[in-house]
């Protein structure tokens, strides 16, 4: 346990995290980072990003990450790539504990992100990026006069369908019920559209693949445990995301599903401690959103310590 007192510790790496450290750091904070053993977060599972600006050509999700993390550290952001255990809220400075050590923080930006439900079918792991996506909004484009598959029976599947109708030449929706969490005017949206099929009582058994990636799937019904085989270059998980706040154990303000709620800005419920990223963001669900979010809450969490210094 050391004694020394950080101006500001930041959980959790991603655009959101490096982005708040690059901006602590330039407003000589000397932040200092726990990145998480997954340091980087959900875009080291993505292999093109096409819609992040300044990448024209564009960029693995990897080696974005990596820019990110060394334009922050160039600047003085300290990272361990460490996971944080759990925080001590009740009083300042902030207690933050790391592997049986504890730190000490006048301020603390959170930024751990969501991680999306994956469904953990036989074969997905060796899939994931290989065919197999969590967002629409980014892998789409890859998928143009193809056949792909949505999984999910929610408003964001339906979404996803939707969008998804301007690239491929069909898309699939999956659902292993036949009632839908999809408001009325979704579902009605996805039945309507002519490269959509919705097909109710099939889940994944199976994924199917080659040396290229994905070729298909095998279906079951959950009914009677009959099979079917499915083709499809593409599928796009959309059964929902689950913010990383277990560790907080509840000592800042969260909604039903456990995204942390903003209070002044980028404030949570408890002063002096800022959150950014995904882990407040249920609509975007942006890398570029994401790093806006950093820079708020690092320029928030500044002027916060010019106010409340001791």
């Amino acid at each position: 346990m050391s004694d020394e007192v950080h101006e500001v510790i930041i959980i959790g790496s991603g655009p959101a995290g490096y982005t708040a450290g690059l901006y602590a750091a330039r407003a000589m904070l000397e932040p200092l980072m726990f990145g998480g053993y997954m340091s980087g977060g959900q875009l080291m599972l993505t292999s093109d990003i096409e819609n992040f600006p300044g990448y024209p050509k564009g960029v693995s999700g990897p080696e974005m990450m990596l820019h990110l993390r060394e334009q922050a550290e160039r600047f003085g952001l300290s990272i361990q790539d460490k996971n944080v255990e759990r925080v001590d809220f009740s009083e300042r400075p902030f207690k933050v504990f790391v592997e049986g050590e504890q730190f000490l923080s006048n301020a603390v930006i959170i930024s751990t992100g969501a991680e999306a439900i994956w469904l953990d079918a036989e074969n997905e792991k060796a899939q994931k990026g290989r065919g197999i996506s969590t967002c629409a909004t980014c892998d789409g484009a890859f998928f143009r006069d193809e056949e792909v598959l949505v999984i999910g029976g929610g408003d964001s599947a339906m979404e996803e369908a939707t969008f998804l109708t301007r690239f491929a030449s069909k898309v699939t929706v999956l659902h292993r019920r036949d009632t839908w969490k999809a408001s009325k005017v979704m579902l009605d949206r996805a039945n309507a559209h002519p490269k959509i099929e919705v097909r109710p009582f099939r889940q994944i058994k199976t994924w199917l693949s080659d040396d290229n990636g994905l070729t298909g799937a095998i279906l079951e019904d959950p009914r009677d445990g009959s099979t079917e085989e499915i083709s499809a270059t593409g599928a796009f998980i959309a059964i929902g995301h689950k913010p990383i706040t277990g560790f907080l154990e509840g000592q800042v303000e969260t909604d039903d599903h456990g995204y942390i709620i903003s209070k002044e800005f980028t404030m949570t419920s408890v002063e002096g401690v800022f959150a950014a990223g995904d882990v407040v963001d249920t609509r975007y669900k942006q890398a570029i959103t994401a790093a806006g979010m950093g820079c708020q809450a690092a320029i928030d969490c500044e002027r916060w310590l010019e106010e409340n210094s001791h």
